[in-house]
């Protein structure tokens, strides 16, 4: 472990040398990922922190970048679910060290602005400049010079990276690494959208439309909350039967029947909350007409750019019907994924069932195919095995 832990010393001059790393990627899009080696800077900003990956969860939200959906600048490297091990911090971190097992998070804070003031880190007015301004040479580049950015700040998809202190969070070692990424993001976003944003009470009603990553993990939670039914929604059978396993007390499949009857059917008048989690207008409809008056529908998975939603305004009002977007499940991170390890090792939250597949980073393309064939709760591409 030392010896790792040592193999790219930090550097006295941000840009004087630079380590070689493999990373998956983005040049094009809509295009598919390339492997190729990039140079990692040696130097740390005071807030940075450099971390060996040990793997990264893919997420929709990727997908949408290789579509062209979510545009980000290009070159890039995708993923930010990641799981990894700390080599290095800058000389003002301190809530991290050397050694520690560490999960990344894209809802990174500043702790200064209006809305981390209000307690509400995950809508950080800085949270897409972090660690930017302070830093005079671009984290990875080309061997040409060319620079190349990461996703979300994070960029996953990568041998070793260097990240914002204030977007990682330590967690007990003894989570599996291809299993605590997913906490940065899936499990996270699920279990906040039902804990902290909606506010699931026991012996509420609940709809989740999909059941992918995130979808399964609004079900888990759901149960963890105490709902007394929990109705999950899905066009693949092999999906429903996962969300069975992950405790939906009902399945739906839309592809055999219309769902809004169909949760109307189980829950006369309807559910205390419906949560979507594909993030297009069909589905953010169905989510609206499948809760009872005075309740509200949440829109959790991120549309692409452009989708517009069109509602019938007299009903939402006439029937006092809300609909909330949220993001990331308004978390605070720092908090709520060590206290998800820490469910997981006392066995009452489900992860290992959420890894469909392993792949290494040579393989991302096909675990995006399988993504896109409905195939998946979460592939995680696994990048050291240590």
């Amino acid at each position: 472990m030392t010896d790792e832990l040592t193999l790219a010393p930090v550097a006295d001059a941000p840009g004087a040398t630079r380590t070689p790393v493999q990373a998956a990627v983005l040049s094009t899009a809509p295009g598919r990922l390339q492997v190729e080696e990039l140079l990692l800077d040696d130097w740390l900003a005071p807030s940075e922190v450099r971390v060996r990956v040990r793997a990264c969860g893919l997420c929709h939200s990727d997908l949408h970048m290789l579509e062209a959906e979510l545009p980000v600048p290009l070159p890039t490297v995708v993923g930010h679910e990641v799981s990894g091990v700390v080599e290095a911090v800058g000389s003002d971190v301190t809530n991290v060290a050397v050694g520690d097992a560490v999960v990344a998070c894209l809802s990174m804070y500043c702790g200064r602005c209006r809305a981390c003031g209000e307690g509400r880190t995950f809508l950080c007015e800085r949270r897409n400049d972090l660690g930017r301004a302070e830093r005079p040479a671009p984290r990875l580049v080309r061997p040409d010079g060319e620079a190349v950015g990461q996703v979300a700040g994070i960029g996953g998809l990568v041998e070793r990276t260097i990240l914002h202190a204030n977007s990682v969070v330590r967690v007990a070692a003894e989570v599996p690494a291809d299993r605590a990424g997913l906490l940065g993001c899936a499990v996270l976003t699920g279990y906040g959208s039902i804990v902290h944003a909606a506010r699931v009470r026991a012996g509420e009603t609940v709809a989740v439309i999909g059941c992918g990553g995130v979808g399964l993990n609004l079900v888990q939670s759901a149960v963890l909350a105490g709902a007394r039914r929990v109705i999950a929604v899905d066009l693949g059978a092999a999906k429903l039967e996962t969300a069975r396993r992950f405790g939906a007390t009902d399945v739906i499949d839309a592809s055999e029947t219309d769902p809004v009857a169909a949760v109307q059917a189980l829950v006369p008048g309807g559910v205390d909350h419906a949560f979507d989690v594909v993030g297009r207008a069909a589905t953010v409809t169905q989510a609206l007409g499948m809760v009872r008056a005075g309740s509200t529908a949440y829109v959790v998975g991120i549309p692409p750019v452009g989708e517009q939603f069109s509602l019938m305004g007299i009903g939402m009002v006439t029937q006092a019907k809300g609909l909330r977007g949220l993001l990331m499940g308004a978390n605070h991170f720092p908090r709520d994924i060590p206290a998800l390890a820490e469910l997981y090792l006392q066995d009452r939250l489900e992860l290992d069932a959420l890894v469909s597949s392993r792949i290494g980073l040579g393989q991302a393309n096909e675990g995006f195919d399988l993504m896109r064939k409905g195939e998946a709760a979460r592939v995680v591409a696994v990048l050291d095995q240590a």
